[in-house]
């Protein structure tokens, strides 16, 4: 509900504080004293379309804060932590704005934009005669209220999410009828594709063994050259061999005579001529295995390059021709049971389509009985706010198929006929301002458990009415207190008497400036402010003895 507000430099508004209570509260005033100029304040903390003219005259800037206290569960909980706004219980919507139209929203002292500032002021206040294109005149809205009225919100999300399923099932059908189709267009191609892949038969590291070898193939003579010059340096009369054993001989022959100082040099040259002997061995072998075939090496590049021909064709490194290879094999082998996977697909789209089709006529019937108990319930409260000739119908209505949605298959619309025999139209555009505002009371009074919006305002719903009708408002609003925070702005002496708060609303000047004050009236106060509402200019004692005849009964 909306606990506080405060508004500075507003049109006539210096400065002003209202606190609020539960139920219903009633702003009362002559004609001109500014109960317009504070619901034009309220709708700037709401996210209304700001103007440069509420700027008070010479002020710096207009300033309004609306402070809600929120039960738990309300969604605006849920959005500011979709926002990363701290929720401190309370909530606090502020607006400021410059003579130049310039405006900057707040949400708990935190900058965010205007369309945020909207959409919690949406949550949680209705203002009717400011916001006509939402809340109960917006179309949009009447087959969930009917849904929520009926009972029947949880057959809806159901509903919803049977069409979701529907419209999955649907792709995926599609999906596949695509890509059979794709792969029945390119069979010869893949067929002919995974033959020369088949012929080939490409290994995943081949590309880089073929590629050693053709490099060890591509110089055999110079490497067959290098290994018997080697074989000729080591062996021979002047190779190394022999010019090792010369010096181990010699070392020989007088080693008795060193007294073993030599014997580590001809262990040393005992060893090497053991190594020199091993290499010469590798050498012949390598010499051996060494191919100068030449067909071999033509062998190996034919295979090499035909691999990287297939590569380059096929746009992949030669180590991706066996998985290509594989995915190829895989598609042919879709085109066999491709048509019984379709055909399962899309009887499973059949099927989710019945589905969604008969919840969706079970759910239209349920909606078309809800429709007749909310008629009936509405247009029961018609003749006393003196809309006895007048009208109101639920129109739910079929769709044609490109229609449907998750919704449902029928179209909800609140229609009203103001007068007998005429053709019922669009709640806003049939009823005049006065029947619109008591149309929409009644509306309010029989949905009010429905909306999460803890806080109603009425502008003026009493207008052009008095009397009985005028009573029959009131106990209206005060029943309708009882489920919702109601605001309302009346002329009407029997509304302002069921009030559980009552603010006047007057013009003083002041240095040669209007300003508009609103104060708290108390019980003898209402009682002289509800006797000038009867009496008019000239308060009489017979006005004042009514005054407090509607005050004791109300």
């Amino acid at each position: 509900m909306l606990a506080s507000l405060a508004v500075r430099d507003v049109v006539l508004i210096d400065r002003l504080a209202l606190d609020l209570a539960p139920g219903l509260a009633v702003l009362t005033g002559e004609t001109g004293a500014g109960k317009s100029i504070l619901l034009d304040a309220l709708g700037l903390a709401l996210g209304a379309r700001a103007e440069a003219r509420l700027v008070r005259q010479g002020a710096e800037q207009a300033s309004v804060a609306a402070v809600f206290e929120l039960p738990a569960g309300h969604p605006a909980h849920a959005v500011l932590a979709e926002q990363g706004i701290e929720d401190e219980g309370a909530l606090t919507l502020r607006r400021t704005l410059a003579p130049d139209g310039r405006s900057r929203a707040f949400v708990n002292d935190q900058p965010v934009s205007v369309g945020l500032l909207r959409q919690l002021g949406d949550l949680l206040v209705e203002v009717q005669g400011q916001f006509e294109s939402r809340g109960l005149l917006d179309a949009a809205t009447h087959r969930g209220l009917l849904d929520a009225y009926g009972g029947l919100a949880a057959e809806a999300t159901r509903l919803a999410a049977d069409w979701q399923a529907w419209r999955a099932a649907e792709a995926a059908a599609e999906q596949a009828a695509e890509a059979l189709a794709a792969a029945r267009r390119d069979e010869d191609y893949l067929r002919h594709a995974l033959d020369e892949l088949a012929a080939l038969d490409p290994k995943a590291d081949e590309e880089e063994s073929l590629a050693g070898e053709r490099q060890l193939l591509l110089h055999t003579g110079k490497i067959l050259e290098a290994l018997a010059e080697a074989k000729q340096a080591l062996s021979g009369r002047t190779g190394a061999e022999g010019q090792l054993a010369t010096a181990l001989r010699a070392l020989d022959r007088v080693a008795e005579k060193a007294g073993g100082r030599l014997q580590p040099l001809l262990d040393a040259l005992e060893r090497a001529l053991a190594e020199s002997d091993e290499v010469g061995r590798q050498l012949d072998a390598l010499s051996a295995d060494t191919d100068l075939d030449p067909r071999r090496l033509e062998r190996i590049e034919e295979r090499y390059f035909a691999l990287k021909d297939l590569a380059r064709k096929h746009a992949c490194e030669v180590a991706a021709l066996p998985a290509l290879r594989e995915d190829f094999a895989r598609r042919l082998a879709a085109l066999d049971s491709g048509g019984e996977e379709l055909a399962r697909l899309r009887r499973a789209a059949a099927d989710a389509g019945a589905a969604w089709k008969q919840a969706a006529e079970a759910l239209g019937a349920k909606r078309r009985a809800a429709a007749k108990r909310l008629d009936a319930a509405i247009n029961a409260e018609l003749p006393p706010l003196k809309l006895e000739r007048a009208r109101f119908q639920t129109e739910v209505a079929a769709l044609p198929a490109e229609g449907w949605g998750p919704g449902g298959s029928e179209r909800v619309a609140f229609l009203v006929a103001t007068n007998p025999g005429a053709a019922p139209g669009p709640l806003g555009k049939i009823a005049s301002g006065g029947e619109l505002a008591r149309f929409l009371l009644a509306l309010k009074v029989v949905l009010a458990a429905l909306s999460p919006v803890p806080t109603l305002v009425f502008d003026e719903v009493d207008a052009g009415i008095g009397g009985a009708t005028a009573a029959a408002v009131g106990e209206r609003l005060a029943r309708l207190s009882a489920e919702r925070q109601v605001l309302v702005v009346t002329h009407s002496p029997q509304v302002a008497a069921r009030g559980a708060q009552h603010w006047r609303v007057a013009k003083r000047v002041a240095k040669d400036a209007a300003l508009t004050d609103v104060a708290a009236l108390d019980a003898a106060e209402r009682r002289e402010e509800i006797a000038r509402m009867l009496s008019g200019e000239q308060v009489t004692d017979e006005a004042r003895q009514a005054a407090a005849r509607l005050l004791e009964t109300a």
